[in-house]
């Protein structure tokens, strides 16, 4: 049981790890060649990917092994790490991210009402980016609910509240976000945003776990097979008679 638990939460981890690391390297790719400018700043990805890294990991490393897990079969010696449910789910959580992220960078601004900081020629924090940058941290601290499952369950928040560990870095994450946005300023490239842009963030953020509800619901046959990642480096050995 331990065992199996271990093996899921290094699955766990890099099913939350490669959303992540994709959108994140395509959002500055894109941005950095249509508006000339990352609308993700470099302090800002530092701590993305303190998030991703450290407190995602501590976080998902945490889950308490249960009797479920003795359910199911074993794993083969030769099945990839990576299986095809997981895949769905990081090509869906991508799909959905850079769906926002981008209408947000090309739309944002006409529907939220704010000066578009696309056009800015300053060093100087904007809404528009902060709302870009607030609400990637957001979808990213929602989907590490989500990543807490990755055989296609529905309830993503079973047995959530029982593990101490990953809800106070999870409320803390937030917490520090919170902080960060509000009073960043000029070191983390934010502006404070007012009540409704915070909803906004927060629609975006929760609208990542329902999105999951419907990539549970796709059938994983739709994606191919992947029998290995990388280079597959297979040892035979013979016994001769005699």
């Amino acid at each position: 049981m331990w065992g199996r638990n271990v093996y899921d939460s290094i699955a766990k981890f890099l099913q939350f790890q490669l959303t992540v690391n994709v959108v994140a390297v395509i959002v500055a790719f894109i941005g950095s060649c249509s508006v000339q400018d990352s609308p993700l700043k470099a302090v800002q990805m530092l701590w993305v990917n303190l998030i991703m890294d450290t407190l995602a990991s501590l976080a998902l490393a945490t889950e308490l092994p249960t009797p479920d897990l003795l359910l199911r079969k074993p794993y083969g010696r030769t099945k990839p790490l990576i299986s095809r449910t997981m895949w769905k789910n990081v090509l869906g959580q991508t799909i959905y991210q850079l769906g926002v992220i981008f209408f947000l960078l090309f739309a944002g601004d006409k529907v939220l009402g704010i000066p578009s900081g696309r056009d800015s020629d300053s060093f100087e924090p904007t809404q528009h980016y902060t709302i870009i940058f607030n609400t990637f941290v957001i979808m990213t601290l929602f989907n590490e609910i989500n990543a807490r499952k990755i055989h296609g369950q529905r309830n993503v928040f079973k047995g959530v509240f029982t593990n101490q560990i990953y809800c106070c870095i999870w409320i803390g994450t937030v917490f520090s976000q919170v902080l960060i946005v509000e009073f960043g300023d000029e070191v983390f490239s934010t502006i404070r945003l007012s009540f409704d842009q915070w909803l906004w963030c927060v629609f975006f953020g929760i609208g990542s776990v329902l999105w999951a509800q419907l990539i549970t619901t796709l059938p994983t046959k739709m994606v191919p097979r992947v029998e290995s990642l990388g280079w597959k480096v297979s040892l035979k050995l013979s016994v001769r008679p005699g």
